[in-house]
């Protein structure tokens, strides 16, 4: 063989080897766990966990949540914060923990949108990786398409709300503590209803509830948010009136005022608005937090 012949030789074996890596990536093995366990799921070279009810019985549909940690945070941090694995064994939905990207400062991130928090990095694709998470875990197990929802916080939040508005036709539900949307709204064009809850700090010094920037890259505040989801999901402008709850241990009482949407709304959606009065952006969650977050979720 010539020294040409070899070279293509060896060029069309690499391009082989690439296409079966890029097929392997697409259609990981995802191991299947026993009920009440949690096991590592390698995706795209980034591994994520996936806790397993212990109710979960194979052949019957269960919900999906996905929680998002913050900036420079993981997923662990974000489950220690959250507490959602003793829900999902109470109720009986799977839970994926996926971490984000590093950065080259080294930090966990989700290329959201250009507010927050891909500053260091380029080429990201969270949205198809996160896409991709769910297929995987649909792949394995029985999860129900009607109810696969996302959780985030801060950075996360930003990233629930991408995923709705990339990925509505697979996402019935999300909810964003001290996150916020993209502020150019021709990014977010979601093909069908999600049901939208932002929870946020009135005196939130990092991702202000009035709204602010990053840098020279503005975001909407929570109020703001929210209408244009209001608007995707048809509800109507009156608010139902809803007790407060007390989300924030270091504050007294029940300091956060409800505000949902539900008159009008498509397809058994809700919009709400949970205010925590003088709430940071790290508010200190209460024992009652997970349940009353779960409640929406799975309230579709």
């Amino acid at each position: 063989m010539t020294r040409t012949g070899r070279l293509f030789a060896v060029l069309v074996v690499l391009g082989l080897s690439a296409c079966d890596s890029t097929s392997q990536a697409r259609t990981p093995s995802v191991p299947t766990g026993a009920p009440g366990s949690t096991v590592s799921v390698d995706l795209d070279g980034r591994p994520f966990r996936l806790h397993i009810p212990t109710g979960y019985v194979a052949g019957t549909k269960v919900p999906l949540v996905v929680a998002l940690h913050g900036f420079t945070s993981n997923a662990a941090e974000a489950e220690s914060y959250f507490k959602l694995t003793g829900e999902s064994d109470r109720r009986g939905f799977l839970y994926a923990m996926p971490d984000g990207t590093r950065d080259s400062r080294g930090d966990q991130f989700w290329d959201a949108t250009d507010a927050c928090c891909g500053f260091y990095a380029d080429d990201v694709d969270d949205s198809g990786y996160l896409h991709r998470l769910i297929g995987a875990v649909k792949s394995a197990y029985s999860v129900d398409p009607d109810r696969v929802a996302f959780i985030g916080h801060s950075n996360g939040g930003f990233m629930a709300y991408r995923m709705a508005c990339d990925h509505a036709a697979e996402i019935s539900a999300i909810v964003s503590l001290a996150g916020a949307m993209t502020d150019d709204p021709a990014r977010c064009t979601p093909s069908r209803p999600v049901s939208v809850l932002q929870i946020h700090g009135t005196a939130d010094a990092t991702i202000s509830f009035t709204g602010g920037a990053n840098g020279t890259h503005p975001y909407p505040s929570a109020a703001a948010g929210l209408d244009v989801w209001r608007r995707v999901d048809g509800c109507g402008d009156a608010p139902t009136s809803a007790a407060p709850l007390d989300l924030d241990s270091s504050l007294t009482g029940a300091e956060t005022t409800v505000t949902s949407y539900r008159t009008g709304c498509r397809a058994g959606t809700r919009v709400e608005l949970w205010a925590i009065a003088g709430g940071g952006h790290v508010p200190a969650l209460t024992a009652h937090f997970p349940t009353r977050v779960v409640d929406f979720l799975l309230s579709r």
